[in-house]
């Protein structure tokens, strides 16, 4: 199984995270952020991984620190998941359409963090939630995985639907990218290694 897990503290944050990413999609999620939640969960289910995270964070200052920060040990517990990428599809792209919302999420796993995220939301909250933050968290989250994401709103005016329609297609393009396939011999780079 291609597991990882890892215990982060900071002065900020506290996070115990665990990813299986050949699960079936079950999750359990606490970061103390209702809307971060929801979006955790849909990552998990619709990404086939088995996802527990636990965040204590210093959301009394607001939930900046709490979404950057678990993007950050998401991106390092998969990294170390995905171990020697062996085998791996490496690349997907997904198109998720959420009611009047369409993106489209593609990925490499290419050993090199980038991120292009033209996504322009049409709100600034939702709920209590900051709708900036979903951008922080891809970026946290390519980092430290060492991966390349991009994320493109092709239509879409409701700020949730079109936040819930990128998590979705980023847990399904991490599916297939993380996929092994027997096709492919060591790793699928002309360079013998990503």
């Amino acid at each position: 199984m291609r597991e990882g897990n890892l215990e982060r503290k900071t002065t900020e944050t506290n996070i115990n995270l665990k990813l299986n990413l050949d699960g079936t999609g079950k999750s359990q999620i606490d970061t103390g952020i209702g809307f971060f939640n929801h979006m955790l969960v849909l990552l998990a289910s619709h990404g086939f991984m088995d996802l527990d995270v636990k965040c204590q964070g210093d959301v009394d200052v607001d939930f900046h620190h709490s979404v950057e920060d678990v993007g950050i040990v998401l991106g390092q517990v998969f990294k170390e998941a995905l171990g020697d990428k062996k085998g791996i599809t490496r690349y997907a792209t997904e198109h998720s359409p959420m009611d009047e919302s369409l993106s489209m999420v593609s990925i490499d796993i290419s050993g090199r963090p980038y991120l292009q995220y033209n996504v322009s939301l049409p709100v600034e909250k939702v709920g209590q939630f900051d709708t900036e933050l979903v951008e922080e968290f891809f970026r946290a989250f390519v980092n430290h995985a060492g991966v390349t994401l991009h994320i493109n709103l092709l239509y879409g005016s409701n700020g949730h639907h079109i936040i819930e329609s990128i998590f979705k297609g980023f847990g399904r393009a991490l599916d297939r990218a993380t996929e092994v396939q027997e096709r492919i011999q060591g790793v699928r780079s002309t360079k013998g290694m990503l």
